[in-house]
């Protein structure tokens, strides 16, 4: 019926696809882990997915003691994709002396309806709540991030932002 070259032929095709599709789940794994690249920098949030729980009260003045600027310069990378700190805009209005500048005042730059239209300066408070939820504390902003949903990493790029003044 079969000579053994025929046999060996159908058994090497078979068990070398086999091995591709290993190595390539395994490769596939490796490179879109989040685990071993860190949290999503971009997260689409869908209205109602979720019921939250009530969250914390959180001491700001304790966080922003404890900051780090350093790592809230790596946070930032996040953030840099659309904003720049070298005083030239982006997508994004640049953010080098944004702590306790006046909201939408970055002359020639044109604000969406939801942060045009803001009195006030962003301080601390100010900024860690956009931060926390950028279309819940502006409604009518175009800016497409989600947020940042760690406390610590809210404080530490804010501190990276005062460094910057």
């Amino acid at each position: 019926m079969f000579d053994t070259m025929t046999i060996t032929k159908i058994a090497a095709g078979v068990l070398g696809a086999w091995l591709v599709l290993l190595l390539g789940k395994w490769a596939a794994e490796e490179l879109y882990s989040a685990e071993l690249h860190g949290e999503a920098s971009y997260v689409v949030e869908v209205e109602g997915a979720a019921d939250a729980e009530p969250e914390e009260e959180i001491d700001l003045v304790a966080m922003m003691a404890a900051a780090d600027a350093d790592k809230g310069s790596k946070v930032f990378r996040k953030c840099s994709a659309c904003h720049k700190v070298d005083g030239t805009d982006g997508v994004g209005p640049h953010l080098d002396g944004v702590v306790d500048r006046a909201k939408a005042s970055v002359d020639g730059f044109g604000y969406s309806g939801g942060l045009g239209g803001m009195e006030g300066s962003w301080t601390v408070e100010a900024l860690n709540g956009f931060l926390e939820n950028p279309k819940g504390y502006a409604p009518g902003t175009t800016m497409g991030f989600a947020g940042l949903k760690k406390p610590a990493d809210r404080a530490n790029v804010i501190a990276y932002l005062q460094s910057l003044q």
